[in-house]
Order: C-alpha cells, then structure tokens, then sequence
C-alpha cells in the first residue's frame, strides 16, 4: 500500500506521507517557499512525548524553531486559546513565509490551522497529527476552526497544510478511549465510500484497543481512510457538493457534543450517536435496509463505542441545537444518510418528527 498518498487541488496541492515522525525537517525542507521560522503547537502531553523530537529534526533541517503549548480537550477550543498562538505567533516575528506546525490531536491541528489562515492574511501550516482521529480525518481537508458557545465549529477557514506527516508509531501512546473514538471516523469511511474496509473492520476480531487490531490493519485503516478523504477534497475543496457526505453521523453527534458541554461524549463518540441516528433515519424514511443498519450497530458496539443518547444530553434541545448548524441551508437541516453499506446520500427532506422519533428511540 502507498506511503504518500497525493491530495490534488487546483491550487495548494499538498501530500499525505505515512513516515516517522524523525523525518519532518527533511520532508519540510523540500517545501517550496517556505522560510525556516516555525513554531510548533502543541499540548502538554504530547509536547512531552514528541516535542523535543520535531524540535530536534526542524533544527537539524535549518529552522529556528519556537513553541505554543495549549491546554489539552474539546473545551479549550476557543477564541481565547487562539488568542496564544497569536500571541506567540507576535512573540517570534513570524512571517508570511514561516510555517506553524500543529503536533497533536484534532483540537490542535483544527486551532492551528485557522490561527495560520488568519495570521498574516495566511501563512503556511503543516499537520503532524498524533490521534488516529486527526491522522484518519481532521488534519486532512484543511478544515479549521475554534468553536462557539452555542455550536462547534461555527467559527473557521478553509486553509490547506504543506504537509501532512502521519507517523503510525506514535499511537503507541494513544489512550484506548481516543483509539476506540477514531474507529468511528474509519467506519463512516467504510459506510459513506468504502464497503471492502467496512468488511475488512467486519472480519476483525477487536476493534477497541489498538495492540488487538495489530499494525497491519491499522496501517490500511490510514491509508484507505486518507485515501477516502484525498478523494473526496480533490472533488470539492470547500464543501459545495460531494464533501458533505463527509459530515455522516455528525449532524446529531456535534449537536450531543455541544449540549453535554463536551466533558461527556469526545468527537468520535459523538460521531457514532451521530451514525447511529443518520442510519435509523434511513431506515425510517425507507432508504436503508434494516440488516444493513443493524451491521454498523454491531460494528460500532464492536468498537467499544455508544450507541445510544447520554442520560446527560438534554434530547428536547437537539432539535433546536440542529437548527444553528453550519450545514443549515434555508433554515432546512441537512443529514448525510445510507442507501447501502459504501453508498450515501445528502438530503434535506427529512421531517422533524422522524427526528424525533429516532431520538426518542436512542
């Protein structure tokens, strides 16, 4: 299977490379018109796992290197934390042709990403994320943003990376919950473009700790996730069409994480409510086989993640919650639904009361 996996854009093209981490000053230094300040963000944890290592390969590549470290989780993402990397960003007199490095999970790379596309007007950002959930998902796309009170991910850009460094290794360190949290953006991949990695997830004998899984499906789980994701950008860079189906499962999902304050379901917990949901719709509005659905069911329980809606979550505020999504367009909510396992549709026909329906049954 390919290590460099190409994202090919009109503008800003830019390639995914499976590697280790150790090789990040080398693959930068091949970027054209990148100059050589970078400023590397970061949070505590992974900043003490990998921090001095990326440090250690930029500086060994030329760079002046400096660091931004950002308190850790979903709550943090706001336009108060963003506020340091500008800070730092000032601090270190970074220029158009420097670059910020996001090292970490979604919420980094997501912070980092809308900080480099409005510092400037726009400076270059490269990706190295080290969740599987950002490796298979967020750091590829160039989707950025904090979120606001009322809803996630309202406020944001579209800037792509360089570079994306995926390192398979450093999910060694990854905590069975975020592994287990991951598998849930693999198998939207399975359900929205791919059927042979939803089998191959299927025949699996565990899909909740990552030693269980073993390396190699791990590696296909990359490398057909990204593949997935490359494609899908390739078609539609800014979400006007085929990159909606992306958004599977997370319609409801973000709407959960939001009302629960996100301390209690993480992303791809919320994704798979979210699937969950999207799924029963379906079959409520006569779209989807009931088997069908029952198989993601299994799939998602075999994954160790929810598949029903947190005693925490108020359900009479989903609705409304729904309502302030960014995918609302003439005030009609859009779901990503299944018409079978690797087919979906994008469809804003759906009643509220069979949204209710399904909420009431989960």
């Amino acid at each position: 299977m390919p290590s460099v996996i190409p994202v090919t854009l009109p503008q800003n093209s830019y390639d995914i490379a499976i590697a280790s981490i150790n090789e990040i000053g080398d693959r930068m230094q091949t970027l054209t018109k990148l100059g050589k300040k970078a400023l590397i963000v970061s949070n505590p944890v992974i900043f003490k796992h990998y921090g001095q290592t990326v440090i250690d390969a930029l500086m060994q590549a030329g760079f002046t290197v400096s660091s931004c470290i950002l308190p850790a989780g979903e709550r943090y993402k706001t336009p108060a934390t963003l506020q340091k990397i500008y800070d730092a960003a000032l601090e270190n007199r970074l220029e158009r042709s420097s670059v910020m490095v996001a090292l970490g999970g979604g919420v980094i790379g997501d912070m980092t990403g809308f900080a480099a596309a409005t510092w400037l007007r726009g400076i270059n950002v490269v990706q190295v994320p080290t969740t599987l959930l950002a490796m298979v998902d967020a750091a590829i796309g160039g989707k950025t943003g904090v979120n606001h009170p009322n809803g996630k991910n309202l406020i944001g850009a579209f800037h792509q990376p360089r570079l994306v460094l995926i390192d398979p290794q450093v999910l060694k360190t990854l905590p069975s919950r975020e592994f287990r949290a991951a598998i849930a953006e693999v198998i939207k991949y399975g359900i929205i473009w791919d059927a042979e990695l939803f089998e191959k997830l299927e025949q699996a004998k565990r899909l909740d700790q990552i030693r269980a899984v073993g390396d190699d499906l791990v590696y296909e789980m990359l490398v057909r996730s990204a593949q997935a994701k490359a494609h899908v950008v390739s078609k539609d860079e800014k979400e006007s069409g085929l990159r909606e189906i992306l958004n599977y499962g997370h319609t409801i999902g973000h709407a959960i994480e939001s009302l629960t304050n996100y301390r209690v379901v993480n992303h791809g917990e919320g994704v798979a409510i979210g699937m969950m949901a999207a799924g029963l719709i379906a079959v409520e509005m006569g779209l989807w086989d009931r088997g069908e659905c029952d198989r993601q069911k299994v799939l998602i329980e075999k994954a160790g993640l929810p598949t029903r809606i947190p005693e925490e979550c108020d359900r009479s505020k989903i609705l409304p919650t729904l309502q302030a999504d960014k995918k609302v367009k003439d005030g009609k909510v859009r779901f990503v639904l299944p018409r079978q396992i690797g087919t979906v549709i994008v469809t804003d026909q759906v009643e509220p009361d069979v949204i209710q329906s399904v909420i009431s049954q989960m």
